[in-house]
């Protein structure tokens, strides 16, 4: 028995914002801004009209008609699912269905597997099984990112780049030495729960 999900989603991200205060709420407009960023300055500007005058300072009014014709196009969408299962857990499970693509396009790119470039059915069978065990850290890396917030701050190919840079020094009959690290390198390991490299 198929159960069903049933999700209102704006189309726009910011009359939300708008529609809460579009009975005449004055903002304070450095308020505003600091919502989300001062890039998303632009958006506001949409939706919020800012004057400033030098006896009231900055007044702050609703744009009612563009939140008028954004709200045009709020909508519904429906999750059909054969587990019974709640609302959000659905809708998780629904956001999360791009991981599989986000996979071949890790295989692909940060993983150099585009091309097999092999010569025999060893060989293959090889090197997928080192990619199979390189996509599972990806995979570990990207769920830590997630729960330690670090995609506000950095993509994943970002991180990775800036570690990338550590270099390893290894001798015969020597111990495996670890080059500089530098000091954003280390808190990078510790936010996502590791210890920093050294020497081994």
């Amino acid at each position: 028995m198929k159960q069903a999900s049933v999700f209102q989603q704006p189309t726009q991200q910011f009359p939300e914002k708008a529609d809460a205060h579009a009975n005449g709420t004055k903002l304070c407009y450095a308020k505003l801004l600091s919502y989300d960023c001062c890039y998303n300055e632009k958006l506001y500007k949409k939706y919020f009209t800012v004057k400033t005058t030098p006896v009231r300072g900055v007044q702050v009014s609703v744009n009612e008609e563009a939140v008028k014709n954004a709200k045009r196009y709020y909508g519904y969408f429906a999750l059909l699912s054969n587990d019974k299962m709640d609302s959000i857990t659905a809708l998780e499970l629904y956001r999360n269905k791009d991981l599989v693509e986000k996979a071949f396009g890790n295989l692909k790119e940060r993983l150099n597997f585009r091309r097999t470039l092999v010569s025999s059915e060893q060989s293959l069978n090889g090197k997928l099984f080192v990619e199979f065990v390189a996509l599972i850290y990806l995979s570990y890396l990207n769920k830590q990112m997630q729960d330690t917030h670090l995609y506000k701050k950095h993509t994943m190919s970002g991180l990775l780049d800036k570690l990338d840079v550590i270099e390893c020094f290894e001798h015969p009959g020597h111990r495996l030495q670890v080059g500089e690290v530098l000091e954003k390198q280390r808190d990078l390991y510790l936010a996502l729960g590791f210890e920093p490299p050294s020497s081994l």
